[in-house]
């Protein structure tokens, strides 16, 4: 099982900056989104990717959890060497994280 399989998600950048969000598709998927998906657990999905702080928003009414990543973008579009720098991507590498 896979986190697509409990959620979507979006994702954009500014700068540094990646902001995902991933937006339970049931009231009991995201009941175990709260429990399960934390901060830490995304940011050591991520790897060295990510090297500053992740900090995790819950926005209960909409069912969704919304993670900021924190200079994870080697500078952002303009400084970046990456082929793809932006964050637009990241909600997909994030939902294929493994769930059991």
């Amino acid at each position: 099982m896979k986190l697509y399989d409990l959620a979507y998600g979006r994702a954009g950048d500014k700068g540094s900056i990646a902001n995902i969000s991933v937006i339970a598709r049931s009231p009991e998927a995201y009941q175990q989104l709260k429990a399960r998906l934390t901060a830490e657990r995304v940011k050591r999905h991520f790897g060295d990717l990510v090297k500053g702080e992740v900090v995790r928003y819950e926005l209960d009414n909409i069912e969704a959890l919304n993670f900021v990543l924190h200079d994870a973008l080697d500078g952002g579009a303009t400084r970046s060497l990456r082929i793809d720098g932006l964050g637009k991507s990241l909600a997909g590498a994030l939902l294929y994280m493994d769930w059991d």
